[in-house]
């Protein structure tokens, strides 16, 4: 098991890895709109969701992954009524490739955020 960490993504705000590598598969913790800087972008759901997957290419950059290995993704959201601008923003990031996947409405994340992502990827 290997931990991954890098200064391109933010740090875990917590007692948690960013990613935890076992070979085949690759565990990345979820993200929330926090620049690499830790600063959080307190902004509308479309430039949190950005940034949120802005956070998931450098972590697979430091997992020598592409989007491509993820194998499935889970998104967090504040309120259900954003699915549809997170949906647009989320597939135009994967293209063709289409993960599995769940989506779900929680009470609250952290920061406020609005939406959260996390995914896990394997190697082929």
């Amino acid at each position: 098991m290997q931990i991954i960490n890098t200064a391109s993504a933010p740090a875990a705000i917590g007692p948690y890895s960013q990613g935890i590598d076992l070979g085949n598969l690759v565990f990345f913790s979820g993200q929330i709109a926090l620049t690499a800087n830790g600063d959080f972008l307190d902004e509308t759901v479309e430039i949190q969701t950005e940034q949120v997957l802005k956070n998931i290419s450098q972590l697979l950059i430091a997992g020598k992954l592409k989007k491509e290995n993820i194998a499935k993704t889970t998104i967090f959201l504040a309120n259900m009524n954003d699915f549809e601008v997170v949906n647009k923003i989320y597939a135009n990031f994967f293209g063709e490739h289409k993960p599995a996947r769940s989506t779900v409405e929680v009470a609250k994340l952290p920061k406020n955020a609005k939406v959260e992502i996390e995914v896990i990827a394997a190697r082929r």
